[in-house]
């Protein structure tokens, strides 16, 4: 055997309908698209979530929740994560940057107490939380609020 002589199974690959090609085929006439209409015709595309008129199932449902638009979002960074980072002493958001602990520039930066720290190291960043803002402390290490 080679991949020359290669086939498909026997009645494992079905024919496509060929429709538009005469009242003979079976499918002439409309071309199993009905009669008149949008459908119907050539370069037909429905929108997004269009039901035929029908109201969208998107808008029959209740709104839900709320979005505080004023709410800061910050990028969290554990202490376990500093402690990767080796022998740095001073770090902020662009050293956690382009050492891929965060992934964006312009986001706010939030360190959390999650993990130790085991030597004095200078941190800016734009909040910390109490526990983070202790352990720091307690490894003779400063923090810098940006």
């Amino acid at each position: 055997m080679d991949l020359g002589t290669l086939q498909y199974a026997s009645d494992s690959r079905k024919n496509r309908k060929r429709v538009g090609r005469g009242i003979g085929s079976g499918h002439g006439g409309t071309s199993c698209r009905g009669h008149k209409g949008a459908r119907s015709r050539a370069g037909f595309k429905s929108k997004l979530g269009f039901e035929g008129g029908q109201t969208p199932l998107q808008r029959q449902m209740p709104k839900r929740g709320f979005n505080n638009i004023f709410k800061k979002r910050y990028q969290l960074v554990n202490l376990r994560d500093l402690e990767k980072l080796g022998k740095l002493k001073k770090i902020d958001p662009v050293v956690l940057y382009e050492n891929r602990v965060i992934r964006k520039k312009n986001v706010p930066v939030k360190v959390l107490g999650d993990g130790e720290i085991k030597r004095g190291i200078e941190i800016s960043a734009h909040a910390f939380t109490k526990s983070a803002i202790e352990k720091i402390e307690a490894a003779q290490g400063r923090i810098n609020i940006l």
